[in-house]
């Protein structure tokens, strides 16, 4: 049964239309926003996957080249592996999801979001997030929706719903909400520099509208909604906990838990799990979930010392930082580097520049081909964590990670013109603790700094926790939360900013929603601690950034030509431009504009190229003086190369100041002469002198 639903939402007409196609999916919605269209469906196994102790969601955002009209590039002319914004569009619907599902639900899930078209006016992005909140809901898989998601943008201080393109990508802020009826399940953001209050008003401007979105999906789901279905539960049986609780008591749970020692931990909790496994040896029924029973037991336990005792693992105060430590220049040789190192968290970044032709292009849904320029790669091999398995490239959180710090770090970014180069950070994870994306951020602020990238400001990043108890009064809000309270807390907060405000926001949740006194803490809390990380520990590595780029980087000479006359400078098939490199030994790269970047070592062969340029785009005018080579020699005069591709004609009596008969007595080929330029000859061809070059300018 084919039936379809619209709403206005920020201006435009939102159309979901239902049984129209996908019909074997346990959901699906057509989503028409303006011209964009996205088919969203979810879809469950029947069974749960055996041998978990997790829900397996899939999240997937598939973006189809046609839906722009363009063909992919490279050998296959197919789609490849998803693009670094389908994977962080796929987490940003996955974490507000992931919570609302059943905690003992084990069956397969995956959400899959097919772009189809895309109106520039109408991001692709939300409506796939809004889809597979609606295919969810519709379906028969259990699930505490709805849950709606709104965007919003701004520019010159005024927000935009759901803002185009074209605003997203110009604005001063991306955020993205996502809502319940009730509480704020997830934000996204990247900001310039927007003050917390500010941002605070954007978050519940979009939870506003997101309500709306909820009333809209409730009449779908009323409608043409399917029952929910029964599922097997793989919840540990209580009985397990009973007999746990005989064995190992919930003093000596503490005592193993109570430890800023990740390693003495894990042996405490190794030796208890030893423990109930000779005790439990007979019942393979309970052997086959006492690793789960165990966590709880864990979670309980540190919630408990949270809550009521108002007791961390490792004994710090709720708003405590970790011992921090930094430095730079670690790494000889590379351009910049840094290490950041946060209790048991510890992060080196490397930062590499290069001539802007090496920015990083990327083939997307947008209608033009993106440069990106400033490019942040962030990776957590296994030693990070004490494990080992090999390494098979970034996955998805590796991505999320590198593109939170890069998000944080844009804002104060030289502009082009200011520093014409390419910038690659790449974070390196020594140690894993809690939090290494904050860490990250530190880390990668003191390493563009000393790498002498002029940034604007200093940047730091921080992680807010929670532990939630029976009612929405009822909560602790913690500072630098380490793995342990990141695992079996309700929160990750995670905020990066300067001292005037907030340049980027990724929160995630395990509960169903933030209250606004919760979300305005945090906010404050990781305002407080990102001050106090930048004056009294980055600021004291490296104040501010150096002057000069390291003897290592290359450097870059930036000139201005007129864009009619960069064919001049290229020359035929790319012969005067190649001519230049060859004697330099730089390399040139020209803009449509006509900005020339000039990139080497040799700072006097870059000063030379720079010389060559402008001497071929110069218009010559009698009296000015050039340095040239002898390229060719005639019974009336000598022909002078004084930049590639340009020669202009010493006359036989221009050579010296005294007669002579032949060129070949004062002159031969590939002499270096100074000439001074008398105009043009009755053929239009340059004219110069030798002998009335002033004794001064003589070489």
């Amino acid at each position: 049964m084919y039936k379809s639903y619209s709403m206005e939402l920020a201006g435009r007409t939102l159309t979901v239309d239902i049984g129209r196609v996908a019909a074997q999916a346990n959901g699906a919605a057509f989503m028409h926003y303006g011209d964009t269209v996205v088919l969203s469906t979810a879809t469950a196994s029947d069974k749960p996957r055996e041998g978990i102790d997790f829900f397996p969601l899939s999240v997937e955002y598939e973006e189809k080249l046609y839906a722009v009209g363009k063909i992919p590039g490279g050998f296959n002319k197919r789609e490849g592996k998803a693009s670094e914004n389908a994977v962080l569009t796929s987490r940003v619907i996955d974490r507000p999801m992931r919570p609302l599902f059943p905690k003992d639900y084990r069956n397969d899930v995956t959400l899959d979001n097919l772009v189809l078209s895309v109106d520039p006016q109408c991001r692709p992005e939300l409506v796939a997030m809004i889809g597979s909140a609606i295919a969810t809901c519709i379906s028969d898989i259990p699930f505490s929706g709805p849950c709606a998601m709104t965007q919003v943008g701004m520019i010159d201080g005024e927000f935009i719903l759901n803002p185009s393109q074209e605003q997203w990508k110009n604005g001063d802020l991306n955020l993205t909400v996502a809502s319940t009826s009730e509480k704020v399940i997830m934000i996204e953001a990247g900001a310039n520099e927007i003050p917390e209050a500010k941002m605070i008003e954007a978050i519940y401007m979009a939870h506003e509208v997101n309500q709306t979105i909820i009333a809209f999906i409730n009449r779908i789901v009323e409608e043409v909604g399917k029952p929910k279905h029964e599922y097997t539960s793989c919840a540990v049986p209580e009985e397990l906990f009973a007999a746990i609780k005989e064995i190992v008591s919930p003093a000596e749970m503490e005592e193993a838990v109570f430890t800023d020692e990740k390693q003495v931990r894990e042996e405490n909790i190794r030796r208890i799990t030893e423990k109930l496994e000779e005790a439990f040896a007979e019942n393979e029924e309970w052997l086959a979930v006492l690793d789960e029973a165990v966590y709880q037991y864990q979670k309980k336990t540190v919630r408990k010392m949270i809550l009521q005792d108002k007791k961390r693992p490792d004994g710090r105060a709720m708003n405590q930082i970790r011992p921090l430590a930094a430095e730079v220049d670690l790494i000889p040789r590379v351009h910049g580097s840094a290490m950041f190192t946060r209790g048991q968290t510890q992060i080196c970044d490397v930062v590499t520049l290069a001539p802007l032709s090496e920015v990083q292009r990327i083939d997307g849904l947008d209608e033009n081909e993106v440069n990106k320029r400033y490019m942040h790669h962030y990776n957590f091999p296994s030693y990070s964590v004490g494990e080992t398995k090999p390494s098979r490239g970034p996955g998805r959180r590796e991505i999320g990670h590198g593109a939170l710090a890069e998000r944080a770090l844009i804002p104060v970014l030289p502009s082009e013109e200011e520093f014409p180069y390419a910038i690659r950070a790449v974070s390196e994870t020594f140690e894993s603790n809690g939090s290494t994306s904050m860490a990250s951020t530190c880390a990668s602020c003191m390493a563009l700094m000393a790498a002498g990238v002029p940034i604007k400001k200093m940047v730091a990043g921080i992680s807010c926790g929670l532990v939630t108890g029976d009612t929405d009064d009822d909560y602790v809000v913690l500072t630098d939360i380490q793995g342990l309270e990141d695992f079996f807390g309700d929160m990750d907060f995670k905020v990066t900013g300067t001292h005037e405000g907030i340049t980027a926001i990724q929160m995630d949740i395990k509960i169903h929603g933030l209250t606004r006194p919760i979300v305005e803490e945090a906010i404050a809390r990781t305002r407080e601690a990102r001050i106090y990380i930048m004056d009294e520990v980055m600021s004291k590595a490296i104040p501010e950034p150096r002057k000069e780029v390291s003897a290592y980087a290359p450097k870059i000479v930036q000139i201005q030509i007129d864009p009619q006359k960069i064919g001049d400078v290229v020359g035929q098939r790319g012969k005067t431009i190649n001519a230049i490199i060859e004697q330099t030994g730089v390399k040139i790269d020209i803009s449509d504009d006509g900005a020339v970047s000039i990139c080497g070592t040799d700072q006097a062969m870059m000063d030379k190229a720079a010389d060559l340029i402008r001497i071929i785009v110069t218009d010559f005018e009698a009296g000015q003086i050039f340095t040239g080579k002898v390229v060719s020699i005639k019974e009336f005069g000598a022909f002078v190369e004084f930049a590639p591709g340009k020669e202009g004609m010493v006359h036989i009596s221009k050579i010296a100041k005294e007669r002579i008969n032949r060129v070949e007595d004062v002159l031969t080929l590939g002499d270096t002469v100074t000439v001074i330029c008398t105009g043009k000859d009755k053929m239009g061809r340059m004219s110069f002198s030798m002998k009335d070059v002033p004794k001064e300018a003589r070489k």
